[in-house]
């Protein structure tokens, strides 16, 4: 048994990255309260882990590489336990946004060198087995991320999903030590900081100027500012990884047109399939009154489908086409979000969900398997790992680029029913209480359901898009190589 122990320490850190990307979603109305924060805070610290963790795997594999695996994980590791210990301790929402931003490039550090540390490990059947259990913890955490987020939010307290990270890293630490490969002599290699920085900006002011235009308009300068900046960092960072010689992302890989269309998927999957979590979680806490662990148990079914679709694809559609597996699984996720917007009204409750999420449920698990090993198969093998890492960025981009939208939508439309903008923001900030006895229940529900329906509309047609371009653009015939590790059907 003691072969498998590497297997366990690699398992205990995706595990917890992983979980730490869902498990915030039923703690936000408590966090609203406790910290008295704007709706544009709550995005934050959804948006401020997704993309530090998305920006950072390309630059963060590269320096892996040239520094070591294990140290790289151990470092990773570190970073994770200190910026949770700060976010569990936060008394204001600067203090948790930033360490949540910390705690995303400790993600970032240890889930890059993930397959590395499994090759080092296994050969042969056994990495096969150790991928696939790699593979079976990576769908747990999404479905056991709400309802633990929900069960240590009602139980304690919302300071506790962080602060449980603490003695799992602790035990991981010294099982790196004890278990995994000594890295010997650090390899020579140079880092493409001017890629990895202007990458960061364009992503990060993206990000801003769609949550800033919650609170400053569309119209704002400071607005249509941070897009400039962003559109300009885009710019740079194209021609830096034009003229570098070791650039951190190839850009001659978007010349395969299946590899573009797989990564136009990858962005758009977790926008359509996830991005809608926050609002809807707090439109079942604050406006229906569910606790934290009834709001998480809500989106069980959804995870127990896709991680029992995924093992049905794996087992049975293995070596089918990729378009036609990943581009149905993208339409049904847009059926389920806008099937969403149907049955969700004023008068809805809860179980209102529970077919949209099945639905997507059913979808996330036929596009998860399928997406790495066909954007693998769509380049050289000497490119399979930057495929690999990028399909993964874009994941997550597309995930905080979508929490910052459907946020701002969400935020929007409930203010334009209530007529008030005070009244608006403390709807989608999670303390509809506060409107107790100044505005009538059903107004706000109103409100509510209809700030949902335009974000459910909107998740909708990006699964829809995400499919038409798969068809349109991904070649017919399964991928001719195996993937290296199954894609978890998670967020």
């Amino acid at each position: 048994m003691r072969k498998w122990w590497p297997l366990v320490t690699v398992c205990l850190g995706t595990f917890m990255l992983l979980i730490d990307v869902t498990i915030v979603n039923v703690a936000l109305p408590q966090m609203a309260i406790d910290l008295s924060t704007s709706f544009s805070a709550l995005q934050w610290v959804v948006d401020g882990y997704a993309l530090a963790l998305g920006v950072l795997l390309l630059g963060a594999g590269a320096l892996s590489d040239m520094h070591g695996h294990r140290r790289f994980y151990v470092g990773g590791l570190i970073v994770f336990a200190l910026a949770s210990l700060a976010c569990g301790l936060a008394a204001d929402p600067a203090l948790l946004v930033t360490a949540r931003v910390v705690q995303g490039a400790g993600a970032a550090a240890m889930f890059t060198t993930t397959f590395a540390l499994l090759n080092s490990s296994y050969q042969g059947r056994e990495r096969g087995v150790a991928y696939g259990i790699w593979g079976g913890v990576s769908g747990a955490a999404t479905a056991v991320g709400p309802i633990l987020g929900g069960l240590l939010t009602e139980g304690f307290s919302w300071r506790w999903i962080f602060l449980v990270n603490l003695p799992i890293c602790v035990a991981a630490v010294i099982m790196c030590f004890t278990t995994l490969r000594h890295d010997g002599q650090r390899r020579p290699g140079r880092f493409d900081l001017g890629g990895t920085l202007t990458f960061t900006v364009a992503a990060g002011a993206l990000t801003f100027a769609v949550i800033r235009a919650n609170d400053e308009g569309w119209s704002s300068a400071k607005t249509w500012g941070l897009f400039v900046v962003s559109a300009v960092a885009l710019a740079a960072f194209l021609l830096i990884e034009w003229r570098t010689e070791q650039p951190m992302f190839d850009l001659s890989l978007l010349r395969s047109r299946s590899y573009t269309g797989i990564l136009i998927a990858g962005l758009l999957v977790n926008f359509a399939a996830f991005s809608a979590f926050t609002n809807t979680s707090i439109w079942l806490q604050s406006v229906l009154g569910l606790s934290p662990l009834r709001a998480g148990a809500v989106v069980l079914p959804m995870s127990v489908c896709a991680v029992l679709a995924s093992g049905v694809v794996g087992a049975r559609l293995h070596g089918r086409s990729p378009r036609l597996i990943i581009g149905i699984g993208m339409l049904l996720i847009g059926a389920g979000s806008l099937l969403l917007g149907l049955l969700v009204d004023a008068d809805a409750g809860w179980r209102a969900l529970i077919p949209g999420y099945l639905l997507i449920g059913l979808g996330v698990g036929m596009v998860m398997p399928m997406l790495s090993s066909s954007a693998m198969a769509a380049v050289p093998l000497r490119s399979g790992g930057m495929a690999a890492g990028s399909l993964t960025t874009a994941r997550q981009l597309g995930l905080a680029i979508g929490v910052a939208v459907l946020g701002t939508v969400f935020a929007s439309r409930v203010t334009d029913h209530l007529g008030s903008s005070a009244a608006g923001h403390a709807v989608a900030g999670g303390q509809a209480a506060r409107l107790a006895g100044s505005v009538p229940e059903a107004s706000i529900r109103a409100a509510a359901a209809a700030g949902l329906d335009a974000g459910y509309l909107i998740s909708g047609v990006a699964g829809i898009v995400g499919a038409l371009v798969v068809f349109a653009l991904v070649r017919p015939s399964a991928p001719t190589r195996p993937e290296p590790a199954p894609e978890p059907a998670a967020v």
